[in-house]
């Protein structure tokens, strides 16, 4: 994790709270005027004394927008602003409502900063569960939140894309649909996260539209988007699958039960469109792979 984008981001007020040595375990720096900050260390919540000004969050605003906030609009618009190094600084105050949506935001009073981290290799144990021969199988991961589920969902992305030699496993043609810019957190337009050599990205696009863009455009041989939960998500996946491109995707939820419990999933489970459902939890730690499941088989084929 590049540490030198978050510091160079912070008031010196806010810099004194982080423990430089423990920057590893911050996952979020969240900072309200006339509220005392708060710092997430892994599972720790650490309350400290400091209470943040409205001067802070002014001079946090300033330097992820390069002292020009209006040309960030569009993403202020969505609640956010993506920095250098792919970490994301959340956006609370006054919504400017035009046309039914939202415009802006202003007097911004409520920042949290959410640290980007990503783990190389944590998909390299169940890699061969969601292949088959040089088919990538479609594959669903289930997650409650805060478990892991875009972190590996991303790591899976960069070894389908690069390939693995040790396993005779041939890169393919990869495009994230990131709807949230959270699996390759771009700035720019460029990922800031490895997702591997043979990666497009569409960032910031709605998942059922990206979805058939790339299919028209980019010859894809594997899709991946995060968090599907709507009808047009599922029409789109649908279409992708029904067209030979490969599908891997998330949901929140606890296990595959949730998955025929939900209205929203019912066609995509008639279609028969999942092979594999990877589980996590965590139990053990975040990312925990609770089981993965067969859906052709309909049974466990691998338990944590």
């Amino acid at each position: 994790m590049n540490t030198k984008e978050i510091i160079n981001i912070l008031p010196e007020n806010i810099i004194k709270l982080v423990n430089l040595e423990k920057m590893g375990l911050l996952q979020e720096i969240r900072i309200k005027a006339g509220k005392k900050t708060i710092l997430q260390l892994g599972e720790d919540e650490i309350i400290t004394n400091y209470i943040a000004t409205l001067e802070d969050i002014k001079a946090i605003l300033q330097r992820i927008s390069n002292y020009s906030i209006y040309a960030y609009d569009e993403e202020i618009r969505q609640g956010y602003i993506t920095i250098r190094g792919g970490h994301r600084v959340g956006i609370c105050g006054t919504c400017v409502i035009e046309r039914g949506n939202v415009k802006t935001i202003k007097d911004v009073a409520s920042l949290n900063i959410r640290i980007c981290n990503e783990i190389i290799g944590c998909s390299n144990k169940i890699f061969n569960y969601i292949i088959q021969g040089r088919e990538v199988l479609n594959t669903i991961i289930i997650s409650p939140p805060r478990c892991g589920k875009t972190t590996l969902l991303r790591d899976l992305g960069r070894n389908i894309s690069n390939g693995i030699k040790n396993i005779n496993f041939s890169g393919k043609k990869v495009c994230v649909i990131d709807e949230r810019s959270e699996i390759s957190s771009c700035y720019n337009g460029m990922p800031q996260l490895d997702v591997g050599l043979r990666t497009d990205v569409l960032d910031g696009c709605p998942k059922s539209e990206g979805i058939m863009m790339v299919i028209r455009s980019m010859s894809p041989e594997v899709i991946m988007c995060d968090e599907i939960g709507t009808i047009p998500d599922m029409d789109s996946i649908i279409k992708a699958a029904n067209s030979g491109v490969s599908i891997i995707t998330t949901i929140h939820g606890y296990g595959i039960e949730d998955l025929y419990a939900r209205e929203v999933f019912k066609d995509i489970m008639e279609n028969n469109i999942f092979s594999r459902a990877i589980v996590l939890s965590n139990k053990e730690g975040v990312g925990t792979v609770d089981y993965i499941y067969d859906f052709k088989k309909k049974s466990h084929i691998y338990r944590g």
